[in-house]
């Protein structure tokens, strides 16, 4: 197993960064395949790394990526559209360019992430290309497992350390209606040891994992979690989901907005792990609690 050489798509991202070095402890040559690979200098110096550009949406870089990989994870992830980088392009037609061109290069295993909700029927384009990326996938490429991560969270995350921020620098957070969406928050390093798990052959071909942590919080629980962490007292105001609506449409036209759409119908759904499909514990992978890793995702105690 620790011959095995491993594309991974996205290698340079939050969770494609965790994956490669899970995979790389243990003993396993990685392939980076990313359009900015040099986001990982570090890994310029390892025998047992190579870097390579490559863009799900070209078919022929994608082919070079896998040539002669045993397998190949998908952690790309896109989540604010800009031009042609829209969720169709990545998260459908990419999805599928690496499902098909990693079947035709004779890849053994194919791990393809998306999300806990994916769903063809959901007002979110996000969620929705997500799970039309889901069946292409499946239909490219015989038993590739399908990896739906919740809501993710570790050193420097866009989950907690955004709480974090916005907690500290104002005297009053917003909260997403009346902050009682739940979720199951997993940790980083959770989700890639469930990656190295089906590599390694430790979960039936084609099965769908839903990988969550051990435990359910609502977003104000999650919020109050790291005030407490943090030592601040902060005034939690419930604001409709109409209003973040309209706020999400004002800002749209920004490069970079700070909310979009999408983000406001995810938060109106609960992220939850399902019934009938392989989690964490069926991988024999940790569960972190969130409070018990806080100290690992955010800085030391301040105002």
């Amino acid at each position: 197993m620790s011959k095995l050489t491993v594309t991974v798509f996205g290698g340079t991202g939050f969770l494609g960064r965790a994956v490669v070095a899970r995979l790389l402890e243990a003993g396993m040559t990685i392939r980076i395949a990313s359009r900015h690979p040099e986001l990982l200098p570090a890994h310029r110096s390892q025998a047992r790394v190579s870097l390579v550009q490559a863009d799900v949406r070209d078919a022929q870089a994608v082919t070079a990526a896998v040539e002669d990989a045993q397998a190949v994870v998908n952690a790309v992830g896109l989540y604010l559209q800009r031009g042609a980088e829209t969720f169709d392009a990545i998260h459908v037609q990419g999805a599928a360019t690496v499902a098909r061109l990693a079947a035709r290069a004779g890849v053994r295993k194919l791990i393809h992430v998306s999300g806990i909700g994916a769903d063809p029927a959901s007002a979110s384009s996000y969620v929705r290309a997500r799970a039309n990326g889901e069946r292409l996938v499946r239909d490219g490429f015989e038993g590739a497992a399908i990896l739906r991560p919740s809501v993710l969270f570790g050193p420097g995350d866009a989950f907690l350390n955004t709480i974090d921020a916005l907690t500290r620098a104002a005297p009053v957070f917003p909260l997403f209606g009346l902050g009682q969406t739940r979720l199951q928050p997993v940790y980083v390093d959770d989700v890639a040891v469930a990656i190295y798990r089906c590599i390694a052959g430790e979960v039936a071909t084609g099965r769908l994992c839903e990988l969550g942590g051990p435990k359910v919080y609502t977003f104000r629980q999650v919020v109050e979690r790291v005030l407490a962490f943090k030592g601040r007292r902060r005034l939690l105001l419930p604001v409709p989901f109409p209003l973040w609506s309209a706020l999400a449409k004002v800002l749209s036209p920004l490069p970079s907005p700070p909310l979009t759409e999408d983000q406001v119908i995810l938060m109106q759904d609960d992220n939850l792990v399902g019934e009938g499909v392989v989690t964490l514990q069926d991988l024999g992978a940790s569960a972190h609690e969130l409070e018990a890793m806080l100290g690992h995702c955010l800085e030391p105690r301040s105002a």
